[in-house]
């Protein structure tokens, strides 16, 4: 991570495009975001774009903008991502979800930053840089035919790898801290860890990373009474005990530890609902999810309410 931090140092007074690569949750945002804020654009704006998030036909207009009447459904004028960025930085997560069509028109809209709204002739120029993340293996999609090789160089002028939280143990009590403060001051709490759960923290295999650090902790926070206790981790290590035992060799570790986690989760869920009597707005602002996703996961969990549960 040092290694990183001095990369971003030496590309701060350039607008050189950038690839973040590294696996889901390791913290690509964040590392899109120093590299905005050490840069000669701090002042301008930065502007996400999570390109698995938004319908592929809806995609080019999220970027460029479009006109009135350019579809059904565009009832006047809107601007676009890009422009938006303008005087600023332009992060493209998830890049490798860009369609093949919507991948050729952004290789020509990166060489000159000059684009037409959809529906319109007018030329737009901005003045943006753009940085890139995903979690895909580039150079295997570009054999399959699925990313364009030319938008692959284009993009990979510095490339920054982030190394996934297994390798990096030692940031893990430093990680937690944060977010214990962040948490503790969010839900109004003064939590403590004890050595024996920030030892439990630094043993597990976070195959979910930063993003599964953070949320355990959100998790102790919330449900644990008094100091954190350790077995609110060592339950679902427990978990992922047993699921060695009975796993076949052909199984691989991290599927053994996504079950153990999936379990864990579905306890953590189980605990919030009963404490606010399965009212589901309230357990999802707790759980800081929408109220759609809430649903999904208690219907992927199996969860009932008491007075629909088998006797």
């Amino acid at each position: 991570m040092r290694a990183i931090g001095a990369i971003i140092k030496s590309i701060s007074d350039t607008d050189t495009t950038v690839l973040i690569r590294g696996e889901s949750g390791v913290g690509k945002d964040l590392i899109a975001r120093a590299v905005h804020q050490a840069s000669i654009r701090s002042d301008g704006p930065f502007v996400k774009v999570n390109c698995a998030a938004i319908p592929s036909d809806l995609l080019e207009s999220q970027l460029f903008g479009h006109e009135k009447g350019a579809f059904t459904g565009a009832h006047r004028r809107k601007f676009g991502q890009f422009e938006y960025a303008n005087k600023g930085t332009l992060f493209l997560d998830e890049i490798a979800e860009l369609p093949l069509a919507l991948q050729a028109k952004l290789l020509h809209v990166l060489q000159d930053f000059r684009f037409s709204r959809v529906g319109g002739h007018a030329v737009i120029a901005v003045d943006a840089r753009v940085i890139a993340a995903t979690n895909r293996d580039l150079e295997r999609a570009m054999e399959r035919g699925a990313f364009r090789e030319d938008l692959y160089y284009r993009l990979n002028v510095v490339d920054i790898r982030v190394p996934p939280l297994r390798e990096r143990r030692d940031e893990i009590p430093t990680l937690t801290a944060y977010f214990l403060a962040k948490f503790n001051a969010q839900y109004g709490r003064n939590k403590q860890l004890s050595p024996e759960t920030l030892a439990r923290l630094q043993e597990y295999p976070w195959s979910g990373n930063v993003r599964e650090l953070e949320n355990a902790v959100r998790r102790l926070v919330v449900l644990a009474d008094g100091e954190l206790a350790v077995e609110a981790l060592a339950a679902p290590r427990r978990n992922v005990v047993v699921d060695v035992q009975r796993a076949t060799f052909s199984e691989g570790l991290r599927e053994i530890a996504r079950r153990g986690a999936r379990e864990a989760e579905r306890k953590a869920l189980a605990e919030v609902l009963d404490r606010v009597s399965w009212n589901r707005a309230e357990a999802a602002r707790i759980l800081k999810v929408s109220y759609k996703t809430l649903l999904n996961k208690i219907s992927e969990c199996g969860l009932k309410p008491p007075s629909r549960r088998e006797p």
